[in-house]
C-alpha cells in the first residue's frame, strides 16, 4: 500500500474514532453532541482538561475502550511515518508531488520522450532558450542527472499513456521522441498524435525504413542523426567554407551570428499585409531577411522586398547578437 493510501486509512480511522466516542457520550452520559465531542477530543489527544462531569463505571470503561483505541490509532500513524521516513520513500514522494504540482501548470511545453544522447542534447537547446519542457525517462541513473540540473521529469515509460498524461501532452506544444528503439518511437508517436491533434511531434529514427513509418505515425519530422552526421562531415570536405559559415550561424548565440524566427501574427497590426520592404529592419537594426515561410508551409529563400506580411507566415531573420537583441526589443 502507498504512503497516500495509509495516511488517507489514518484519516479516516481518526474520524471513525471521533464518531465512535461522541456517539458512545452521547448514548452512555446523555451529553450534548458539543459535550460528547470536547470529551472524546480531550481523551483521544491526552491534553487533560477538566471532565464536564464526574465519570460513572460505565463511561470510566467507555473512556478506557476510547483511549485503547486512540493508542492503536496513533501506533499506525508513527509507523507508517517512521516505515516511509526510513526508506527515504516518504521525502521522495513528497518530491515526486512537488514536481507533478509544477508539470500540472504547464501549458504549450515540449516533452521530450528518453534522455540518451539525442535527449540530452535537446533539454540543453530548450533551456538555452528558456523554453519549459518535460522529460519522461525510466532510467535511474538519468534521472539521477536530470534532478541534479532541475528538469521536470516524469519517472516511468513513455511507451505508457499514463506518463504522456502525466507529462500534461493534452496540453503540449512540442513533442520530441529520442527512445533508442525505433519501435517505441513509432509506439509513442502513433500515441501521442491521438491524444493531441495539433501537436508537433519531432521523432528520432536509426533506420531509413523506419521514416516513412514514423511520418505515417504523424510525426512532423523525423530526425536521423547518424545520416545527418556523416552528411555533415561528407561535406566539411567537398565544400569546408560553406559548412564553417553555416556552422558560425549559431541559434546559440556563442558565435557572431544568430538566426532568428518573427512570426507575423505577432508584429504590430499595422505591419499585417504590409511588405518586407515596411518593416526597414535592415535601417531600424542592421538585421537582414533572408528566409520567408508563408501560411502554407512553403519556404522562400532570400524572399523579395515586395513580400507581402500575411497571417500565418514567418520571418527568417540574420544578424549579429547586438543586432538581434535591437530586433527582439523593437518586436
Amino acid at each position: 500500500m502507498s504512503l497516500n493510501k495509509k495516511l488517507n486509512l489514518a484519516l479516516i480511522l481518526l474520524i471513525v474514532v471521533l464518531s465512535v466516542g461522541t456517539l458512545g457520550y452521547m448514548t452512555i452520559s446523555g451529553d450534548s453532541f458539543i459535550d460528547a465531542l470536547y470529551m472524546t477530543v480531550i481523551t483521544i489527544s491526552t491534553v487533560g482538561f477538566g471532565l464536564i462531569h464526574p465519570l460513572t463505571e460505565p463511561e470510566k470503561i467507555f473512556t478506557i475502550f476510547l483511549i485503547l483505541l486512540s493508542v492503536t490509532l496513533y501506533g499506525f500513524v508513527i509507523k507508517v511515518l517512521s516505515e516511509n521516513i526510513a526508506n527515504v520513500n516518504f521525502f521522495e514522494e513528497l518530491k515526486r508531488k512537488k514536481m507533478q504540482k509544477k508539470i500540472s501548470t504547464l501549458v504549450e511545453h515540449t516533452i521530450v520522450c528518453g534522455y540518451g544522447r539525442n535527449g540530452q542534447q535537446a533539454v540543453a537547446k530548450l533551456s538555452k532558450f528558456n523554453q519549459q519542457c518535460v522529460v519522461i525517462e525510466r532510467d535511474e541513473s538519468s534521472i539521477k542527472i536530470l534532478e541534479n540540473e532541475d528538469v521536470l521529469i516524469v519517472e516511468g515509460d513513455a511507451t505508457d499513456d499514463v506518463f504522456l498524461e502525466q507529462a500534461r501532452i493534452e496540453k503540449a506544444k512540442n513533442l520530441i521522441v529520442a527512445l533508442p528503439s525505433d519501435a517505441d518511437n513509432l509506439f509513442v508517436v502513433l500515441s501521442a498524435r491521438q491524444m493531441n491533434k495539433n501537436l508537433v511531434i519531432i521523432s528520432r529514427a536509426s533506420d531509413e525504413s523506419s521514416y516513412k513509418k514514423l511520418k505515417i505515425a504523424g510525426a512532423d519530422n523525423v530526425i536521423m542523426p547518424d545520416k545527418l552526421g556523416g552528411d555533415h562531415m561528407a561535406s566539411l570536405v567537398v565544400t569546408p567554407d560553406i559548412i564553417e559559415f553555416v556552422d558560425m550561424l549559431s541559434l546559440d548565440g556563442e558565435y557572431s551570428a544568430n538566426l532568428q524566427e518573427i512570426v507575423v501574427d505577432d508584429l504590430p497590426k499595422s505591419y499585417i499585409s504590409k511588405s518586407i520592404i515596411d518593416l526597414d529592419l535592415r535601417r531600424k537594426t542592421g538585421c537582414s531577411v533572408i528566409g520567408f515561410k508563408t501560411k502554407d508551409n512553403n519556404y522562400i529563400v532570400n524572399p523579395e522586398a515586395d513580400t507581402l506580411l500575411v497571417e500565418g507566415s514567418k520571418l527568417i531573420i540574420l544578424g549579429r547578437p547586438e543586432q538581434v537583441k535591437m530586433l527582439q526589443t523593437l518586436f
